[in-house]
């Protein structure tokens, strides 16, 4: 797990990002881990400078190749549903895009896998990590349906972008007591999150909540 500890952070960073951590608290986001978590990360530096002063407010962001940074709120619930069943030793993260995910994952779990179909994103998430030394995060550039096979079995797998049903290869890399968050819909209006959990006999697949990610794309660029 990496802790992070970044110099030079501005008043006004601060501020904004407690009152972040206060709306995830009134939002009904419980886990102390996750809160620091997402208090330590500089979610500022992970969307383009224009909108940097909008980082901390509770809406996604784009950042380029049609593609969002998810809102903080999101981000929250879906690792908080990712850390109840167990401790994480390996994830697996489906959509690297700025890498602002992955960051917190990296705080929470032993090693985070994550992967990425857009090049310029993969190159530019595996690079602000590093610079933010953060060691603990493996990077694939490669379609994100195939998931990270060589690397499997996975504790948590989860998948920021929406297919119309969960990939068979996706739930063929869970180790058993593993959980996986993901959306799944046609579109953004239709899209359910779901809580995958693979027992000895098979698959638990529970419907959350409404939620709207990029669609689920296949091939890499």
């Amino acid at each position: 797990m990496t802790v992070l500890h970044v110099e030079g952070i501005g008043m006004t960073s601060r501020r904004t990002r407690e009152r972040m951590i206060r709306r995830l608290v009134d939002q009904g986001i419980q886990n102390k881990d996750i809160l620091d978590a997402m208090r330590g990360v500089p979610r500022h530096l992970f969307v383009d400078d224009a909108l940097a002063s909008r980082s901390y407010e509770d809406t996604a962001l784009p950042i380029g190749h049609g593609q969002t940074i998810s809102q903080p709120y999101i981000v929250a619930k879906m690792t908080e549903l990712l850390v109840s069943e167990a401790p994480l030793k390996k994830v697996l993260e489906i959509g690297t895009g700025c890498g602002y995910q992955a960051a917190v994952l990296a705080q929470l779990a032993e090693h985070v896998y994550s992967v990425e179909r857009i090049k310029p994103l993969y190159q530019q998430a595996k690079d602000l990590l590093t610079n933010l030394s953060i060691n603990n995060v493996s990077y694939l550039h490669s379609d994100g349906a195939w998931g990270w096979p060589e690397k499997a079995l996975f504790d948590g797998i989860l998948v920021a972008a929406a297919p119309p049903e969960i990939p068979e290869s996706l739930l063929k890399q869970m180790a058993v007591g593993g959980v996986m968050l993901i959306p799944v819909g046609i579109n953004r209006e239709e899209q359910v999150l779901k809580r995958v959990i693979r027992t000895e006999k098979g698959y638990e697949i529970e419907d959350l909540e409404v939620v709207s990610f990029v669609p689920f794309l296949a091939g890499v660029n």
